[in-house]
């Protein structure tokens, strides 16, 4: 897991912002198609919201680093 947060960290904040988006909507779309049927691996839910997360994190942090210059 660690390797995710160096590839986030190797990110600007454009791009950040557009894993974010694209996240989001993967999720928002397996989880519609979830609720129509059930999707063969559920898990992959729980992938895609803990992405979201640590991108949320990594901007904020970086919003943190900004603010403290």
């Amino acid at each position: 897991m660690k390797k995710k947060g160096t590839e986030l960290k190797d990110l600007t904040l454009q791009e950040l912002q557009d894993k974010l988006q694209e996240e989001r909507d993967t999720l928002r779309k397996m989880r519609f198609d979830h609720a129509v049927s059930p999707v063969d691996n559920p898990m992959k839910m729980r992938v895609h919201r803990k992405e979201v997360a640590r991108v949320l994190t990594e901007i904020r942090a970086r919003e943190i680093k900004q603010n403290s210059k």
